[in-house]
């Protein structure tokens, strides 16, 4: 079965997340992606990072394909548009909790993307998790 990608709903749920414990979203972008929309003479190294909290945009759209808004650069208001697969990381300016997605193979895989619970690689799961019955593991 064919499935979307999973990329947007995470960002969204991070951005409520974020926002619920009094802190403030950022975005990290990869610039060098297609449509992608930024200020250029912020870009570094080919990425920005975007403040998206409610004081600093305006317009605000967290799309399954984009996000877009408008902000203040230098004084002066730009349109911003971010293709989803562009957004390299969610997370909070206070404590930089978040995450970070992995380069997608594959739009319509399924995986979206992410971090793998947590797990921060693209290293194969691990022989157990592949084979017969889900194996949940409580982690302390």
């Amino acid at each position: 079965m064919h499935m979307t990608t999973t990329r947007p709903y995470l960002i969204r749920a991070f951005y409520e997340w974020i926002v619920d414990n009094e802190c403030t979203p950022y975005i990290a972008v990869d610039v060098t992606v297609a449509r992608t929309e930024v200020p250029k003479e912020y870009v570094d190294n080919g990425k920005i990072i975007l403040n998206v909290s409610m004081s600093a945009v305006r317009n605000l759209s967290l799309n399954n394909d984009c996000i877009t808004f408008s902000a203040l650069f230098g004084g002066r208001s730009r349109d911003i548009y971010v293709p989803i697969q562009a957004v390299i990381a969610i997370y909070a300016k206070e404590n930089g909790k978040g995450m970070v997605f992995a380069e997608e193979q594959d739009e319509g895989d399924g995986d979206g993307g992410g971090s793998g619970g947590g797990r921060g690689d693209d290293s194969p799961p691990p022989e157990s998790a592949r084979k017969g019955k889900p194996n949940l593991t409580l982690i302390k």
